[in-house]
C-alpha cells in the first residue's frame, strides 16, 4: 500500500456472515468485538492479518490501529512468534500438566519487572484482575476493594460494565473513587475502615469515550501510602497498557510499584495468555486460593509469550510504539488545525485516542473514522487505539494521507471553527 484513495467498500460477504451468526449467536456477536456498536460501514468479520494490516472477509485491506484491541504488540502474524508456537504445538499444548515453557516464561516475567517475585498464569484479562482480588483478600482476610468510577477491569460480575445478570451482592464490597482525585481516594479508604483488602488502579485512566489521563505522581503515591497503612494490596491493572508504556510496569513512570499486577493482551502477541505478578509478601496467600482452568497452562501460548518478550526487549518496543504514536499525534494535530476541526488527544501516545470537540454523540468521530476506513485505515471513534512494532514511519504517513480528507469531510459536514 503506497498511497490511499477513497473507495466504496464491499461488504457482501460480511453481511452474509452477520446473517448466519445472528441465527446461532445471541445478538450475532458479544462483548467489545460487536461491530454493531461502530458506525455503519465497519466490518464485523476478518480473514487475515499481517504486520500492521488486516483484511476483512470481503478483501478490504486496512492499516490497523486497534491491533485486535491490543494483543498484537509486535504486529499480526509475527514470524518468530508463530514459529515458536508451532514448534511447541508439534510437541503438545494442553497436556496433563504444563510444559517447561511454564517455568521459563515465569522466570522471564520475574527477571524483567522489579515488583514481580512470582507469577500465576491465566488466559484473559478478566481472569487476571479477578485472581488479583482473590490473592489480596486471602492475604489480608479483608473484603473491601476500592475501584475507580467507570473503570473497566473485565467482564466478571464484580467488574462488568453491563448490569444484566449481575446482583448487588456481587459488588457489595466495592467502594468507588475518582481516578487521580486524592481526596476521593482517601474518602473511599476511610469508608472501608479496617476492612480494606485492596485498591485497584488502571495503569492510566482509559474509560470509554472520555479524555484519557496519565496517573499523577501524587495520586499514585497516595494509593501506595494508603495500602501500606492499611496492610492492603495495591493492584495495578496492566491488561491494556502492559508493555506499551514501560517494559517493567506502567507505574515505573511515576515511581510507584504495586503489590500485584494483572497482565494480558500483548504478552503473547495474539495468543491467549494472562498473568498475575506479585511480591513475596503475597506469595503464601497465592498458594491458598483455588483458581484454575484446563487451558491456562497451555504450552503454545507460553512459547509465544517467550518469543514475544524476547523480541519486545531486544527491539525496545516501548520506545518504538511511543515514537510512532507521537508521529501520528503530531500529524493529527496539524491536520485538525488546518481544517478547523479541533480534537483532543490524551493519554499515552502509544495508545492513541482522538476525540472531537463539541461532539457528545461522537457524530464527528463517526464521520472521521468512516472516511478513514474508506481509505484503508481502521481507527476507532471513541476507544483508545494501539500501536505495534510493525507500524513504521511510512505506515503512519500513509494513515495521515487518509485522515487529512477525513478531517475535510468533518469540516464540510459540521463546519470549521
Amino acid at each position: 500500500m503506497s498511497s490511499v484513495a477513497s473507495q466504496a467498500l464491499s461488504n457482501r460477504q460480511d453481511a452474509a456472515w452477520r446473517q448466519r451468526a445472528a441465527k446461532v449467536v445471541p445478538g450475532g456477536m458479544t462483548g467489545h468485538l460487536n461491530a454493531a456498536s461502530l458506525p455503519a460501514g465497519y466490518p464485523q468479520f476478518f480473514e487475515r492479518g499481517e504486520g500492521c494490516r488486516v483484511w476483512d472477509v470481503d478483501g478490504n485491506a486496512y492499516i490497523d490501529f486497534m491491533c485486535s484491541w491490543g494483543p498484537n504488540l509486535l504486529g499480526h502474524h509475527r514470524p518468530e512468534v508463530d514459529a515458536a508456537a508451532q514448534r511447541q504445538q508439534a510437541l503438545g499444548d494442553c497436556l496433563n500438566g504444563p510444559t517447561p515453557r511454564f517455568v521459563e516464561l515465569a522466570e522471564r516475567f520475574v527477571a524483567r519487572s522489579a515488583h514481580a517475585d512470582w507469577v500465576l498464569f491465566q488466559k484473559n484479562g478478566t481472569d487476571a484482575t479477578t485472581v488479583s482480588l482473590m490473592v489480596a483478600r486471602a492475604a489480608t482476610g479483608k473484603r473491601k476493594v476500592l475501584v475507580a468510577t467507570k473503570a473497566y477491569h473485565g467482564a466478571d460480575p464484580w467488574c462488568t460494565p453491563v448490569p444484566a445478570g449481575v446482583t448487588s451482592e456481587d459488588r457489595a464490597h466495592l467502594i468507588q473513587y475518582t481516578y487521580n482525585d486524592v481526596a476521593s481516594l482517601e474518602a473511599a479508604a476511610d469508608a472501608a475502615g479496617n476492612d480494606l483488602a485492596a485498591i485497584v488502579c488502571a495503569a492510566f485512566k482509559h474509560d470509554l469515550g472520555i479524555d484519557q489521563a496519565l496517573p499523577t505522581p501524587e495520586f499514585a503515591r497516595r494509593a501506595r501510602e494508603l495500602c501500606d497503612k492499611a496492610g492492603a494490596a495495591l493492584i495495578l491493572d496492566e491488561v491494556r497498557a502492559g508493555f506499551r508504556v514501560h517494559a517493567g510496569g506502567s507505574w515505573e513512570t511515576v515511581g510507584v510499584r504495586p503489590d500485584l499486577s494483572a497482565w494480558s493482551k500483548s504478552i503473547a502477541n495474539g495468543y491467549a495468555l494472562a498473568a498475575v505478578t506479585g511480591v513475596d509478601a503475597l506469595r503464601e496467600a497465592a498458594t491458598r486460593i483455588y483458581t484454575t482452568g484446563s487451558f491456562w497452562s497451555g504450552g503454545v501460548a507460553m512459547a509465544a509469550g517467550l518469543a514475544t518478550l524476547e523480541i519486545a526487549d531486544a527491539a525496545d518496543v516501548v520506545g518504538h510504539v511511543q515514537r510512532m504514536g507521537q508521529r501520528l499525534r503530531d500529524g493529527i494535530e496539524a491536520q485538525a488545525a488546518s481544517h478547523g476541526t479541533p480534537v483532543r488527544q490524551t493519554g499515552p501516545a502509544a495508545l492513541p485516542l482522538i476525540l472531537f470537540d463539541d461532539d457528545p454523540g461522537f457524530d464527528k468521530g463517526a464521520v472521521f473514522t468512516v472516511e478513514a476506513l474508506r481509505r484503508g485505515v481502521y481507527m476507532h471513534p471513541k476507544h483508545n487505539m494501539f500501536l505495534s512494532l510493525a507500524h513504521t514511519e511510512h505506515d503512519i504517513d500513509l494513515a495521515l494521507q487518509a485522515t487529512d480528507p477525513a478531517f475535510a469531510a468533518v469540516a464540510a459536514r459540521f463546519g470549521r471553527r
